[in-house]
């Protein structure tokens, strides 16, 4: 199966200063692959690299070194271009058009016009929830989320394989959010190639199959969510109501595998490193003079790897 996206060694230095220019390294030798149809997340902290990459994925900067490929092709083969759509993480148009005509013009640059174009528009606007009189507002009068939105509708009007989007989720309220996701669904039920990147882990943990995580421009973890915290070390995690705190404190060192207890208003929670010991800590509970609400394994999370 040929894939999406593919980078070898791809590396990018920027110069800088004023007098003497001094090389940083924005991107270090970055090799990943990205299969068709699959939605990949590109995470990292600010400044970690994700937009760069995605620049030169564009074409909108050049590498240092090493290569990129889209659908098979270099990203500046046009072949690749037509059948993919950007979000960039800070889009910026035209300010007295309104979203209608943005589109339009934005439907006219892949060949389409007239009742096809117009089709096309109110579909893509219906689709991220601007109304006709949003659709007719001018741009300078959008909210930072609305702009979002037709930003997201521009980089579907051609109907892309591949959509890249640079942090979707910028300035969207919970209910916005939410509604981009279910659209990054839809699109990989399709058939569709998402690539997006992010800082927002919660976003990535609901829509990925597939996740790199870069840090100070190098990939440090690569691969689906289960297999990057499978590996990581399990707890259990059990949580008593109406316990006396100070028998928990008292007797809690005889507990063989506790990780910690934590107060809490009405009781106290308790980590486990196994289940070897859950049923002193339930004892433990019912000792303080407790009620058992729940017994859970720990799960390691994509925030977890951030403090490695």
């Amino acid at each position: 199966m040929q894939l999406a996206i593919e980078t070898i060694e791809l590396t990018k230095d920027y110069a800088v200063g004023f007098w003497r220019k001094r090389p940083r390294r924005a991107l270090d030798r970055l090799s990943l692959q990205v299969e068709a149809g699959e939605v990949f997340g590109f995470l990292g902290p600010n400044g970690a690299g994700k937009t760069t990459t995605l620049k030169l994925l564009m074409q909108l900067v050049f590498p240092s070194s090493g290569e990129a490929k889209i659908l098979g092709h270099p990203p500046g083969d046009l072949r690749a271009k037509q059948r993919l759509g950007y979000l960039p993480e800070n889009p910026y148009f035209y300010d007295y058009l309104t979203g209608r005509e943005l589109l339009m013009y934005a439907a006219s640059l892949f060949g389409l016009s007239g009742q096809a174009a117009s089709s096309r528009v109110d579909l893509l606007l219906n689709t991220v929830g601007l109304d006709s009189e949003k659709a007719n507002r001018h741009l300078r009068k959008y909210s930072k989320g609305m702009l979002q939105r037709i930003g997201i509708a521009q980089a579907l009007v051609n109907d892309p394989e591949i959509i890249f989007m640079d942090e979707p989720m910028s300035g969207l309220d919970p209910i916005g959010r939410r509604e981009v996701r279910d659209l990054i669904l839809s699109l990989r039920h399709q058939g569709k190639t998402v690539f997006f990147s992010t800082h927002i882990l919660t976003d990535v943990e609901a829509l990925c199959d597939r996740v790199a995580i870069l840090i100070r421009g190098r990939m440090v973890h690569y691969g689906t969510l289960h297999d990057l915290t499978a590996s990581r070390q399990s707890s259990i995690e059990v949580v008593g109501l109406e316990t006396d705190n100070a028998v928990i404190d008292q007797h809690s060192a005889s507990i063989g595998g506790l990780i910690s207890a934590i107060p809490t208003p009405h009781g106290v929670h308790l980590i486990l490193s196994d289940e070897s010991a859950v049923e002193d800590a339930i004892a433990l509970i019912r000792q303080a003079g407790g009620k058992l609400v729940s017994v859970n394994p720990g799960r390691a999370s994509l925030e977890d790897l951030f403090y490695d």
